[in-house]
């Protein structure tokens, strides 16, 4: 098994840690101290020794953070986590802050109205996020001091850094070397007058060089450090006890490889505009250039673009991994629908799919944890089944199970929704209005230019005419055989960034009850250039290619809240999904299989 079921947040001791980093924060003159969820190299993901906000606070999701006071602890967490956060911590120390409805900054001059000074880590924040602070409250007598991580001072039994492999990846299935990559990118950097661009993201540097690794749980990342050069050299900066002979022989000559501690020795060494992203990479990086002759430049990761549009060979990858993937997910729906309620717990049903997937012998990881969430555990978007919150799944409830698998031809995640006996009205209700949502947007035409922030309502719209909504994203940018999640791509009213053909999203609209159920559909779908329609405007317009093909549970679709268009996308689809799938199963799934896919 990759997913484990131990209780990983434990609120009672939250009260002796923030006790003890307040002790530490008096002697440093401290009236603050900052703790994110993140670690040196910025990614979503953290390895075990950078779970700082988790062992101080007991919050164990994905996204988030801390600013501790000498009389007050902010938890800030987004939509998602908003439910799942007040389970975790101890609200005895511990207020959950609504954010980015509440942002840090207004948080601070509301809980010090004396100001004072705010200890942070360098390594653990983006420039950006400090350089805001500062502007924002520096004339309201704040100072942000820069410190030593006062947490891993406190914490005893701390894990050691990672020290996974890194293995190359082949450039057939990346769609183009890294030498290629690499000169493309620094024709780029000349372009614009650049000497050198800084790359501190993990997945941006196991794009950049066809390289995949094994430091963080469920995203095969290498933790590692990167200068390319105008002239499309390498330095690569990393523990050389991860690299055997063949992947230096794949990096060649081109890629000087340094010790991890050469990093900062090589900031100072650098001449000219040197390009740095002020969103991602650490503050320390522009504070240790200073002390060179180099002048910052801020733009973006020169990697994140061309790295979220896919090349032709990455999507046919990714195809084939959603086939695969898509058989393993009707295999356990036909295991599902043959089990009684009252018989499976939410573990069980994480085990089964699992085996499922495994049963490829394909499968390399999960992507994610199972989210396996039956009945009120429905409303925690992110939860996560523990051995102590295992629940039964019962007559009349719903289950929320979001899952996927890391393949060496791609990354999956699919959500489905499935009734546990007989289910209300209200709840195949919603579902119908989440399920109207998933197809608008998997119908949707648009014109080329648009972003994210422009389509997430079209998700919604169902959901608003009854006063219900979501409190996330309607979709995520996805890798291939990288992060599950990836930018700068979303279906968000947040995202700024236009869609372009060869980007990998998730559709997945839904609605939460607190207490009660929890509804989710999620597909992932890619950008492509649309057909042309006789008689339309001479303009370039786009569409989305579905990946995932597994059939959508028909008991829970009230039919007669469909439209006709709405009606023919899901028997198409589901007609898909039969002649797509069926020649990859068991005979038993394949019966399930065409029953499951008959025109509603």
């Amino acid at each position: 098994m990759f997913q484990s079921f131990e209780d990983r947040a434990d609120p009672s001791t939250g009260s002796a840690r923030l006790t003890a980093l307040r002790v530490l924060m008096a002697k440093e003159g401290l009236a603050g101290f900052l703790v994110p969820r993140a670690d040196v190299h910025q990614g979503e993901y953290c390895a075990p020794h950078d779970e700082r906000l988790s062992w101080l606070t007991g919050f164990t999701g994905s996204a988030g953070f801390s600013a501790v006071l000498t009389e007050a602890a902010g938890v800030f967490i987004d939509g998602r986590y908003r439910t799942q956060v007040k389970e975790q911590v101890d609200l005895a120390v511990y207020t959950p802050v609504p954010w980015p409805e509440t942002t840090l900054k207004d948080w601070l001059a509301e809980q010090l109205p004396e100001a004072g000074t705010i200890g942070y880590d360098t390594w653990l924040h983006v420039a950006e996020e400090i350089e805001t602070l500062q502007n924002a409250l520096g004339p309201k007598g704040f100072t942000f001091r820069p410190t030593s991580n006062l947490v891993d001072q406190i914490w005893p039994d701390q894990p050691a850094p990672p020290q996974g492999a890194i293995a190359p990846y082949p450039a057939e299935l990346a769609g183009e070397t890294h030498t290629s990559k690499r000169t493309r990118l620094a024709a780029g950097l000349r372009v614009k007058g650049r000497s050198a661009a800084v790359i501190t993201l993990p997945d941006s540097i196991a794009w950049l060089l066809n390289i995949r690794g094994s430091d963080i749980p469920r995203n095969p990342v290498p933790h590692a450090f990167a200068i390319l050069f105008e002239g499309g050299n390498v330095s690569l900066f990393v523990d050389s006890a991860k690299l055997d002979t063949d992947l230096r022989n794949h990096l060649g000559d081109d890629i000087t490889i340094r010790p991890t501690a050469a990093f900062v020795p090589s900031l100072h060494s650098l001449q000219g505009e040197v390009q740095v992203d002020r969103k991602t990479a650490p503050v320390r990086v522009s504070q240790e250039l200073a002390e060179s002759t180099a002048t910052v430049v801020w733009d973006d990761d020169p990697c994140i673009l061309p790295k979220a549009c896919k090349t032709s060979a990455e999507i046919a990858g990714t195809q084939e991994a959603h086939l695969r993937d898509a058989a393993a997910m009707v295999e356990f729906l036909t295991w599902f629908d043959t089990q009684s309620a009252g018989t499976v717990t939410e573990i069980d049903v994480v085990t089964a799919l699992e085996g499922f997937r495994s049963a490829s012998n394909a499968l390399l990881d999960i992507s994610f944890e199972t989210i396996a969430g039956t009945g009120p555990h429905g409303a925690i978007m992110h939860y996560r089944v523990t051995e102590q919150s295992n629940a039964t799944l019962q007559d009349g409830q719903i289950i929320v199970v979001d899952s996927g698998g890391q393949y060496i031809d791609g990354t999956t995640d699919i959500t489905r929704t499935l009734p546990v006996g007989n289910v209300g009205e209200e709840e195949k209700t919603a579902f119908t209005r989440v399920l109207q949502g998933m197809i608008a947007i998997s119908r949707l035409r648009f014109p080329k230019g648009l972003a994210g922030r422009d389509l997430d309502a079209i998700a919604r719209y169902p959901l608003w005419l009854a006063g219900q909504d979501f409190n996330h994203g309607t979709g995520h940018g996805v890798g291939v055989y990288l992060c599950v999640h990836e930018g700068p791509q979303r279906l968000s009213r947040v995202s700024h960034t236009e869609l372009e053909a060869g980007m990998i999203l998730s559709n997945e609209p839904g609605y939460y009850r607190e207490g009660a159920f929890g509804i989710r559909l999620e597909n992932l779908i890619v950008v492509q250039s649309a057909t042309e329609l006789a008689g339309a405007d001479a303009r370039d317009m786009l569409d989305f290619l579905t990946l995932t093909y597994v059939p959508i549970n028909r008991r829970l679709i009230r039919t007669d809240m469909l439209s006709q268009g709405e009606r023919d996308w899901l028997n198409l689809y589901h007609a898909a999904c039969r002649d797509n799938i069926s020649p990859r199963v068991s005979e038993a799934a394949r019966v399930w299989l065409i029953a499951s896919t008959e025109p509603v």
